[in-house]
C-alpha cells in the first residue's frame, strides 16, 4: 500500500510540472517582458508635444496614439488571456496550434504585415491625460503581470483559444504577443521619428 501512494504521489507530481511553464520559458517571458518595455521607454523619453502629437499623414497614428495603444493592449490582452486561463484545460486543442513561438514573434514584428485594431484597443479609448501618465500606467501592468508569472503555477500551455488573428494559441503565446506587441509599435514610433516633417524638438 505504501509503495502504491508513493507511485501515485510521484505520478501527480509529474503530471503538475509537466503542466507547468519550465524554468528557461519562465525565465524566457520575463526577460522579454522586461526588455520591450525598456526599449519603448527609451524611444519616447524626452519627446516633446510637437512630436508626440505629430503625424506623417492623417492616416498614420502619432507617437502618442502608440502609446494610448499600447497601454491600453497591456490590460486587454492580459484580461483575455486570464480569461482563456479560467476555462478548462483541453491539450487535446494543441493540435490546432500551427505557429511556433519563434514564428509568432517574427510575424507580430513584421510592420509590412497591416493588421487594423479592433475598437477596444483604439488610441481614443485612452483614459489617460499625457504621454507620462500612460507610460506610468503600462509600467505598472507590466510589472504586476510579471511578479504574477514568475510565482504563477497555471497551465498556460494546455489553455488554448481558437480566436486570435493568427489561429489558434495557447496561452503562454498570448504572452508572447502582448510583450512582441510592445516591439511592433516601438518600430512605428521610430518610423514616425525618421519621417519627413519629423519636429526637431
Amino acid at each position: 500500500m505504501k509503495k502504491l501512494f508513493t507511485t501515485t504521489m510521484m505520478l501527480l507530481f509529474s503530471a503538475a510540472a509537466f503542466c507547468q511553464l519550465t524554468k528557461d520559458e519562465k525565465s524566457m517571458i520575463t526577460k522579454h517582458l522586461k526588455s520591450t518595455y525598456d526599449i519603448m521607454a527609451k524611444s519616447v523619453a524626452g519627446l516633446s508635444e510637437a512630436q508626440l502629437d505629430y503625424k506623417p499623414d492623417t492616416s498614420k497614428w502619432s507617437i502618442r496614439e502608440c502609446v494610448y495603444h499600447l497601454a491600453l493592449s497591456e490590460t486587454n490582452i492580459w484580461g483575455w488571456m486570464q480569461g482563456v486561463l479560467s476555462a478548462p484545460a483541453n491539450p487535446d486543442k494543441r493540435q490546432l496550434i500551427k505557429m511556433t513561438d519563434d514564428q509568432l514573434l517574427t510575424g507580430v514584428a513584421d510592420r509590412s504585415n497591416k493588421v487594423k485594431t479592433s475598437e477596444v484597443f483604439e488610441p481614443k479609448n485612452a483614459k489617460w491625460a499625457s504621454k507620462d501618465e500612460a507610460m506610468d500606467f503600462l509600467k505598472a501592468e507590466r510589472e504586476k503581470h510579471i511578479e504574477y508569472l514568475q510565482n504563477s503555477t497555471d497551465d498556460f500551455r494546455n489553455h488554448v483559444t481558437e480566436q486570435s488573428p493568427v489561429g489558434a494559441m495557447d496561452s503562454y503565446q498570448m504572452l508572447l504577443l502582448m510583450s512582441q506587441h510592445t516591439v511592433r509599435h516601438t518600430k512605428q514610433i521610430e518610423e514616425v521619428k525618421a519621417s519627413a516633417g519629423y519636429p526637431a524638438h
